[in-house]
């Protein structure tokens, strides 16, 4: 047995997710792990995989340890699994998140964590019994979609638990770009600005990076956003938020902000397959392109929704 059967096995922990068979998912894990244990090391001009490919955890019990949660995916990743640290520490004697800079000032709200370290490309010099990378701790806790921690929001800003309200139109936040590596997430920008056409609503544009200053529609505001702090504070106040599969969803199922998150034909495992919901997010809808590519009929849809829910 060697690489072909991981991959082999990923490729069934992946189908057995999608179907919620997620039970069944963690006994491959369990068997993709002992395999990856089992292989020779690499050799020594072998060049590391890059941090988010890399196996973090051994195996080793947490209990009563002092962990170390790595996180070494995106930004969305550490958001949607931060929320297991708490159960994590009801059974480690200490915890420690080692996470992304931008992050800190919204994980501090998480209870659980005993000390936060910014990532850094240099390797973790603190101490440890046993470290783990976050998007594992799921594996360990052997989570179902019916045990799968549902409390939202889970993560606060500026120490307030709830959504902020304000009268006036319904306030509507759009994120139509993901992340370069998968443009197959990302909605044309026209269509978005088509959407703007509905009446009676008060668009906010919440897109991040560049694509950002590409915004050219003149029924929406684009409220300044220096922060991923800010960033929350102005979801709070959102009716809702139509936004790609990236991390300003996350953050909004994270806030407990209503969300419709559109999603390409293929979309990833986390989303599971053939539902409009998802026990990740209760505040959250799934609208899913039907073929590939077809963001049109994704957002007409969207758009008789919109129009259905808000407008006067």
């Amino acid at each position: 047995m060697g690489k072909n059967d991981l991959r082999q096995l990923a490729q069934q922990w992946l189908l057995q997710m999608r179907r919620g068979e997620w039970e069944a998912a963690w006994r491959t894990s369990d068997r993709a792990c002992e395999l990856h244990r089992g292989l020779q090391p690499r050799e020594a001009d072998e060049r590391p995989l890059p941090r988010h490919l890399q196996w973090v955890w051994d195996g080793s019990s947490l209990a009563g340890k002092h962990v170390l949660v790595r996180c070494y995916h995106g930004l969305g990743d550490t958001l949607q699994f931060i929320r297991f640290v708490p159960a994590l520490r009801e059974i480690a004697r200490e915890v420690t998140v080692w996470s992304q800079a931008q992050l800190r000032p919204l994980l501090t709200s998480v209870p659980g964590i005993d000390r936060l370290v910014d990532l850094r490309d240099e390797e973790y010099e603190g101490e440890y019994d046993v470290d783990i990378e976050v998007m594992e701790l799921a594996h360990v806790l052997r989570v179902t979609p019916a045990t799968l921690p549902r409390a939202i929001p889970y993560i606060h800003v500026n120490d307030k638990p709830g959504r902020m309200s304000y009268d006036g139109p319904a306030r509507v936040g759009l994120v139509w770009q993901a992340g370069e590596w998968d443009s197959r997430r990302s909605v044309p920008l026209q269509l978005m600005e088509e959407l703007t056409q509905v009446g009676g609503v008060n668009f906010q544009i919440l897109q991040r990076g560049p694509a950002r200053a590409y915004w050219r529609g003149r029924r929406a505001e684009v409220p300044p956003i220096a922060n991923i702090v800010e960033e929350a504070g102005v979801m709070r106040a959102l009716d809702l938020l139509i936004c790609v599969d990236t991390l300003s969803a996350h953050l909004a199922g994270a806030l407990g902000v209503p969300t419709w998150t559109l999603l390409p034909a293929k979309a990833d495992w986390r989303w599971m397959e053939d539902r409009e919901d998802t026990p990740w997010y209760p505040t959250m809808r799934l609208f899913r392109q039907d073929r590939p590519g077809d963001w049109k009929a994704v957002l007409e849809r969207i758009t008789a929704e919109l129009a259905r829910e808000f407008c006067i």
